[in-house]
């Protein structure tokens, strides 16, 4: 099922456009270093969290015009520390790759503002919560805002900012539902990006 939805996402992108290989230019590749700020809440146990990260990431964005284009995000599986109440209970692995449409409102200028909506299919991965397990999958929506600034013709730079909504049950290793987490992370960004 996970690399069913991540062919989907990929394909999604690559394949979108009949003539999605014909011309340079419509590509644009980039790196950010990515603050990760968790907006946890859980119920009915209240007081589950996942720890913040910084984390490098990674997208990739084909233009089918100038305004419109489509991002895929990619980075690694990167472990988070779970508490409750602030007394540390394990750790926990996610991958969150995203899949998001922009408008870009001035494309080519000095200053080019976008927004962005699509969707995250989040796996988790090596959990480590003794007595505990989680859900392994979440699929939620994405928003974005950013602004890319031209270094020269190629490389430009940005800055990012996503709200991810992002959710898993917590079981007991039995398999008994005790709650549900809510993580809705907010991910700023900063970085470079090269069009080709």
């Amino acid at each position: 099922m996970q690399k069913k939805v991540l062919m989907v996402m990929a394909a999604s992108v690559l394949f979108a456009s009949p003539n999605v290989f014909a011309e340079a230019g419509n590509w644009m590749a980039r790196v950010r270093a990515v603050s990760i700020e968790t907006n946890n809440s859980s119920s009915p146990v209240a007081g589950v969290a996942v720890s913040n990260k910084t984390i490098p990431e990674v997208d990739i964005s084909y233009f089918f015009t100038d305004n419109i284009s489509a991002e895929l995000v990619l980075t690694y599986p990167q472990k988070h520390d779970v508490s409750l109440n602030g007394t540390f209970l394990g750790t926990v692995k996610e991958l969150p790759p995203t899949l998001l449409a922009q408008y870009h409102f001035m494309p080519g200028s000095s200053f080019s503002p976008y927004v962005g909506a699509g969707l995250n299919y989040t796996m988790f991965s090596s959990v480590d919560i003794p007595g505990l397990d989680i859900s392994r999958s979440s699929i939620g929506g994405a928003l974005q805002v950013g602004f890319d600034i031209p270094v020269n013709e190629n490389l430009s730079f940005n800055v990012d900012l996503k709200k991810v909504y992002m959710k898993t049950d917590v079981k007991t290793a039995a398999g008994a539902y005790v709650t549900t987490l809510n993580v809705d992370p907010v991910l700023l960004g900063v970085g470079l990006g090269w069009k080709f």
